[in-house]
């Protein structure tokens, strides 16, 4: 049983990182564009360019989600993500109360995680950094068969 899980992992790893990477890059594009309800306190609005943090936390979230997402430069995305919601955390939510449940802070101690997961992990299946390392690694060896040997 546990082999057939094994197996299964790149694909529940890639799955994971398209869902976290998608609801992630979400919450930037609400937060800049007004989508989907925009930005967390406001009434379907934006948050003006350069405000600190959140106009650069929103920036982060659109386009580390997107990479994740994307499964592009996951591991250093991830990292990106991953500190972003810790600052986001220990800046935000810990001033209300200690625990996340009492502060609020479920949302970012979860992303937090997950994307440090992530940095370990990698992207898993179905991302481009897979394509990507195929293709790279298919060049190499052409051009190694077609490296002339020294007699």
């Amino acid at each position: 049983m546990s082999a057939r899980l094994n197996t299964a992992q790149p694909y529940v790893i890639g799955l994971l990182r398209i869902v976290v990477g998608l609801l992630f890059a979400v919450h930037g594009a609400a937060s800049l564009f007004g989508v989907l309800g925009g930005a967390a306190g406001t009434q379907g609005g934006t948050i003006d360019a350069g405000t600190w943090p959140s106009w650069y936390a929103a920036v982060i979230q659109l386009v580390g989600g997107t990479l994740v997402l994307l499964g592009l430069g996951t591991r250093a995305a991830a990292f990106v993500a991953s500190g972003s919601m810790a600052f986001a955390y220990f800046d935000v939510h810990q001033q209300a109360a200690l625990w996340p449940i009492q502060n609020g802070g479920e949302l970012s101690v979860l992303f937090c995680w997950t994307f440090l997961l992530l940095v370990f992990t990698g992207s898993g299946a179905f991302g481009l950094d897979r394509l990507l390392a195929r293709r790279t690694s298919a060049e190499e060896r052409r051009a190694a068969d077609q490296t002339p040997v020294a007699a």
